[in-house]
């Protein structure tokens, strides 16, 4: 009778219907959490995601199980997955980056928008090349906008366009997000020369109170009716910069940017890492996403630099092309690096200030073009 019993709960228990799916999913969400961890590649994003990938391919935990009837309960993770199939945590997250983020840079540097639109040219050859992989529309746009280095602007518009691809195209996104000081930099130094890289940038005007007040009104009007489909989130971006500058709302503007982001990041992370089940996510089209997203990703960094370049000669060598790679919209990892990889070239180079208009000319582009593929494949 004891043996019955032993063999009934090793019969029940998950080593039983451990699969080797399963297996490699656990071993690469441990990579993952390594990264987070021992690395500290954008681990407040990767670790979540690390473990809820752990979590959804545990064999029979169930966490991410839809209820089978109106009168039982799904896992837990399936719940809180609706918030990003919905589109909520995406824009949530970015009312917490508007009100992180000061667009004092990008306002005394208008030109900083050219930059931002360049550094989203790794979107169009993304689509390009995947659908002539193979991928439909919707699939192509969703794998394109990986190289806008914006991952809640990728999930917003994966869920929308093709949720069956969220896993490796979240899991690729912030991968290559967190590899940024990785794979920037020797693109940079490939397509500049030291004395491009050498570059001292005049100091930039000072940026009045009401200009970063009326900024994000005119901008959410301008952009919302020129592309309704991106209203969540250029929205709520110029929603969280607002409560930032008008100064009148501070309690609200530090939720926005600390306890509220916090737990958005938390169920977005630990939800997305759910959606790697192995079953689904080891084929070879998503080794085939997580390479096309590589190549958008540097498709990007290349637009950006080459456009800053251009930028260089017309102005007679008075902007340092390395600013140009922070049009990818990894704020504020993108600038850091223009930062580091300037003062490499010159130790009395501080390019900080300046990288960051077009690094947040990128959040406002890659959701741009969210919305122009959305508008057009939706």
């Amino acid at each position: 009778m004891f043996m019955e019993s032993l063999l009934k709960l090793a019969e029940s228990s998950g080593f039983a219907a451990l699969t080797w799916q399963s297996g490699v999913m656990l071993a690469l969400s441990c990579v993952l959490a390594y990264l987070a961890i021992a690395r500290k590649f954008e681990p407040l994003l990767l670790l979540p995601i690390a473990f809820g990938m752990l979590l959804a391919n545990l064999p029979l935990a169930d966490m991410m199980a839809a209820p089978p009837s109106d009168a039982e309960n799904g896992g837990l993770l399936y719940y809180l997955y609706l918030g990003v199939k919905k589109g909520i945590y995406p824009s949530l997250i970015f009312l917490g980056v508007g009100a992180m983020t000061d667009f004092g840079p990008l306002i005394a540097n208008p030109a900083s928008l050219l930059l931002g639109a360049a550094a989203q040219l790794g979107i169009a050859g993304a689509f390009v090349l995947a659908a002539a992989l193979g991928f439909d529309p919707k699939e192509a746009a969703s794998i394109g906008i990986i190289g806008g280095a914006d991952g809640p602007t990728a999930i917003w518009l994966t869920s929308a366009l093709a949720p069956h691809l969220l896993a490796p195209i979240a899991v690729a996104a912030y991968s290559y997000m967190a590899l940024i000081p990785l794979i920037q930099p020797p693109i940079m130094r490939l397509l500049t020369t030291k004395r491009e890289r050498s570059i001292k940038m005049e100091q930039m005007r000072s940026v009045s109170r009401t200009e970063k007040i009326c900024f994000p009104i005119l901008i959410t009007m301008l952009v919302v009716l020129f592309l309704p489909s991106v209203a969540p989130l250029v929205g709520m971006l110029m929603l969280g910069n607002l409560m930032r500058e008008s100064g009148v709302v501070d309690r609200l503007s530090e939720t926005a940017q600390n306890s509220l982001m916090n737990i958005v990041v938390i169920f977005l992370g630990v939800t997305v890492g759910a959606t790697a089940n192995g079953e689904t996510f080891l084929k070879p089209q998503t080794l085939g996403i997580v390479a096309l997203g590589l190549l958008t990703f540097m498709i990007s960094t290349m637009g950006g630099t080459l456009l800053g370049k251009l930028m260089c000669a017309v102005t007679g060598g008075k902007v340092n092309p390395l600013i140009g790679s922070a049009g990818v919209s990894a704020v504020p990892m993108a600038a850091r690096v223009s930062q580091i990889e300037g003062q490499r070239a010159n130790p009395g180079n501080y390019l900080l200030m300046h990288a960051m208009g077009p690094n947040v000319a990128g959040v406002i582009g890659s959701a741009v073009a969210a919305g122009i593929l959305k508008a057009l494949f939706g």
